[in-house]
């Protein structure tokens, strides 16, 4: 389905927190885009611009006004078969810019797998056991390098263990929001934002250069492992040091948010 471009000066391209925690991997190109973008508001292209301007020669994609895709052209294909990513003006897609910015070969990975499953299936009313989880991890994927004991309790909903027993082993865990959809509500944080948790292996520095991360994560996103859906659920504002307000015990009381497992 085509995208129509959206430009709201206000609505829809609010400036982030950039020094909030969820941000710090996105940081300076997400400055150097917001900066670009309301230097000419509302000229259509705006944010394809900016972040053509960060865009290296080897990346695999430069990005496009959201009216190049051809009417009725699935989104993932004209991905693929032109190396170029529409992009409406707003945050939506600036943030999924800035995620192919900095981990490339993860968004190609995905992409491939998408593209891939509708050449052989098409678009059809529904995606698919693979299509949807690749959608789900581009859209709400968190990316978390933790110790055995803490992806253990988190796996299971073992909030007051998370949160409570094994809270010091954060210290050690390394986390990075991906899916850009997620990156898009932390514009306006809220106590239910919840991510879909995937397990990296390489510990890495989220204000770092993350082409390790990048590299392992594509060799790790296959067609096989997404169907499976191998995510944990986790409440982003939850983590410590992210929000002043979970250094309170009480917070993880709401069982509307920190919800037991699944029976």
């Amino acid at each position: 389905m085509a995208r129509q471009t959206i430009f709201d000066a206000e609505a829809e391209f609010t400036v982030p927190d950039w020094a909030a925690a969820w941000y710090l991997p996105w940081r300076d190109p997400g400055r150097s885009v917001w900066r670009a973008v309301r230097a000419q508001p509302g000229q259509a292209g705006a944010v394809a611009a900016g972040l053509n301007a960060r865009t290296t020669p080897a990346a695999p994609v430069r990005f496009v006004p959201a009216h190049a895709l051809p009417p009725g052209e699935a989104y993932e294909a004209f991905i693929a078969r032109e190396r170029a990513v529409p992009t409406r003006d707003n945050g939506h897609d600036a943030f999924n810019g800035l995620v192919w910015l900095r981990l490339p070969c993860s968004k190609a990975r995905l992409n491939a797998i998408q593209s891939a499953e509708i050449a052989r299936a098409g678009v059809g009313g529904a995606r698919g056991a693979v299509r949807d989880a690749a959608t789900l991890f581009d859209e709400n994927a968190l990316l978390l390098h933790a110790p055995d004991a803490l992806w253990d309790a988190l796996a299971a909903r073992r909030w007051r263990d998370v949160f409570g027993r094994l809270r010091p082993l954060w210290d050690a865990a390394c986390v990075l929001v991906f899916g850009h959809a997620a990156l898009e509500k932390l514009v306006r944080p809220y106590k239910a934002i919840t991510c879909h948790v995937w397990r990296v292996a390489p510990a890495f520095d989220p204000a770092g250069d993350l082409s390790a991360l990048d590299t392992w994560l594509a060799r790790d996103l296959t067609a096989e492992k997404l169907a499976l859906k191998p995510f944990a659920a986790l409440p982003v504002l939850g983590i410590p040091g992210w929000w002043s307000t979970n250094e309170n015990a009480a917070f993880y009381d709401d069982t509307e948010v920190f919800r037991a497992p699944r029976r």
